[in-house]
C-alpha cells in the first residue's frame, strides 16, 4: 500500500515517556518516513531540544530534516471533541522532504503531505 503513514500519539501515552524517550521515538518514527501527531504537544523546552538532536542527526542522502508545527488548542473545538479533551497543544512533526506547512495561524495549520 501506497502513501504517508501518520501517528496520532495520545498524551496519555506522551505522559508515560520520559523527555528524551519521547523525543527518541519521535525522531526515529520521522526519520522512517511517518509524520507524528501529539495529543498533548511538547513543551517549548522538549521542541528545542528535538530541533537539536535532529541537527545531529541530519543526513543529505537519507534525512533532510523536520518540519514541526504546534499550535494551542482550546476547548470546544473539533479537535478538543476529537480527542475528547478541553485544552492543551497540538504538535505535528514530519520529514522537512514529506510535510511542508503551507498556512499556520492560532486556529489552523494548512499542510501539503507529499507520498
Amino acid at each position: 500500500m501506497e502513501g504517508v503513514q501518520l501517528n496520532l500519539i495520545s498524551k496519555e501515552r506522551l505522559e508515560k515517556m520520559s523527555s528524551m524517550e519521547k523525543l527518541r521515538m519521535i525522531l526515529d518514527e520521522v526519520k522512517s518516513g511517518t509524520i507524528v501527531v501529539l495529543e498533548s504537544g511538547l513543551t517549548p523546552e522538549e521542541e528545542a531540544k528535538l530541533i537539536e538532536l535532529t541537527m545531529l542527526e541530519i543526513d543529505h542522502e537519507n534525512f533532510v530534516g523536520i518540519e514541526v508545527e504546534t499550535y494551542p488548542q482550546k476547548s470546544g473545538g473539533f479537535l478538543s471533541k476529537l480527542f475528547g479533551k478541553k485544552e492543551g497543544r497540538l504538535t505535528v512533526i514530519g520529514p522537512a522532504n514529506k510535510l511542508k506547512t503551507l498556512v499556520k495561524r492560532d486556529d489552523l495549520i494548512k499542510a501539503l503531505v507529499k507520498p
